[in-house]
């Protein structure tokens, strides 16, 4: 899968690194949440960087094996909590 920035997206990063971005979405175990804003199909990632830190990435396909990030964000309490069940039952 190829990934792009939407510019906007990189410049909107407030104290995540575009690297723990990309961390999260070539992680071994991360979790797709399909998603739609505005009548857009939107994918979210939720996955953890190498240092563990929860995150999620918003991701839109433009081509068959292409996408671009819109947006990421750490994960609150509350989806933490689903995301950890979520792990705790994977192998």
């Amino acid at each position: 899968m190829g990934y792009e920035w939407l510019e906007v997206a990189l410049q909107a990063l407030r104290g995540i690194d575009p690297a723990e971005v990309t961390q999260v979405l070539g992680a071994r175990r991360r979790r797709p949440v399909p998603a739609e804003a505005a009548g857009v199909l939107l994918l979210t990632v939720w996955g953890r960087t190498l240092m563990g830190r929860p995150l999620i990435v918003v991701i839109r396909q433009v081509g068959d094996f292409d996408y671009v990030i819109v947006g990421a964000r750490e994960m609150d309490e509350k989806q933490l909590v689903r995301f950890e069940q979520w792990e705790a039952g994977q192998s």
